[in-house]
């Protein structure tokens, strides 16, 4: 047989490749006749580049010295395949740069991804897509505009400091972003709006550090900054958009800048030829590190779930754990935790443990 195995990350355990290698691994032990070829996969967020990189062969690589969540120095990578930049968000803006104790979404800034994107710029990219996701900001990409030229200013004419508190003070919108007129796409696949309770501070701020307390203050800051950055500069509605929560309100500010939402799973999938792949194979296996219901929303379980089920190809989920969730266009959902029998269990050895679900699975499926 012939399998392709396509997984995503498993969030703070493996990478995709690390999840697709190990799959693999159990996989041979069972059927070593079988041919399992891997294709990696993202959806914006952490492993974007990467994915992308094994992907696209005439792509360069770029590093540039940027900055983290709090300011810190951080080199951070991003790919050149002709004129299009492809960055990642989390590289300088990612909830794993931070300690527990340092996640405070009041005081972290996206001003690093303003670095990045800026080198892209100036070194000639036509088009820019970023990927978003795993973020540890909340500011609605107030310091990548800074990065690339706006300033914001409080009542007394003074720069506002970084983070998402600081919103509240905005006063007036200064200066006009450097960006040469580049096309920016913003890969992701949270179709959240800015504000209320399915945007960004409310959903995704106690994630990223945010005490109730906090995502009150910071609700408030970000739609006063909202509401300021769209009278001063003529652009209503952006705050509504699906997609422009997503990151903690960088899809806000990529709106501001003429950009547009595409799914971060779709585009990974058509960049590294999901379809030609799955029409090659016998059976297709995609994983992640918690499956459930909302996977099966537009999430990249579902794209490969789909393009398996387009050509009439039976689809696997390899999980770290799993809900009772079910979809016509899947074969079977399996988890580490239940073949282990506790989620610590699971996390305590989890490539060892994917492996031997993907073993135990090969077993029960053939024999």
């Amino acid at each position: 047989m012939r399998i392709l195995i396509a997984p995503d990350k498993f969030a703070g355990t493996m990478s995709a490749a690390e999840a697709a290698d190990a799959i693999a691994a159990g996989w041979r032990r069972a059927r070593p006749d079988d041919t399992a070829a891997t294709l990696p996969l993202a959806d914006g967020g952490p492993g974007f580049v990467e994915v992308l990189h094994h992907a696209l062969p005439n792509a360069t690589k770029h590093t540039v010295r940027a900055s983290d969540p709090l300011g810190r120095p951080v080199d951070a990578d991003y790919l050149r395949e002709g004129d299009t930049a492809y960055i990642e968000s989390a590289a300088t803006c990612g909830l794993h740069l931070l300690t527990g104790a340092e996640r405070d979404p009041r005081r972290t800034t996206t001003y690093g991804l303003g670095t990045v994107i800026a080198h892209a710029v100036e070194h000639g990219a036509r088009r820019v897509v970023v990927g978003l996701g795993g973020s540890a900001t909340n500011d609605a990409g107030a310091g990548m505009l800074t990065a690339l030229g706006h300033v914001f200013r409080d009542a007394a004419g003074e720069p506002i400091p970084y983070g998402g508190a600081a919103l509240a003070a905005v006063a007036a919108v200064e200066g006009l972003p450097r960006t040469r007129g580049v096309e920016f796409v913003a890969a992701t696949d949270v179709d959240s709006p800015l504000l209320g309770p399915h945007g960004a501070s409310h959903v995704f701020g106690p994630q990223k550090g945010a005490a109730p307390r906090d995502v009150a203050l910071l609700e408030s800051a970000v739609a006063h900054f909202a509401a300021t950055v769209e009278d001063r500069l003529d652009r209503p509605g952006l705050a509504d958009r699906p997609g422009a929560g997503a990151a903690g309100g960088l899809g806000f500010a990529f709106f501001l800048l003429g950009g547009r939402r595409e799914s971060g799973a779709r585009l990974t999938c058509d960049a590294v030829g999901l379809d030609a792949a799955v029409a090659e194979a016998d059976l297709v296996i995609t994983g992640e590190g918690s499956f459930d219901a909302q996977s099966l929303r537009g999430k990249l379980a579902a794209e490969v779930a789909a393009s398996a089920a387009a050509h009439a190809k039976p689809c696997l989920v390899l999980a770290g754990r799993a809900d009772d969730a079910t979809h016509p266009d899947l074969a079977g959902v399996h988890s580490v935790t239940e073949l282990l029998g506790s989620a610590e269990a699971a996390m305590a050895a989890p490539v060892e443990g994917l492996t031997a679900l993907a073993e135990q699975v090969a077993k029960e499926r053939h024999g």
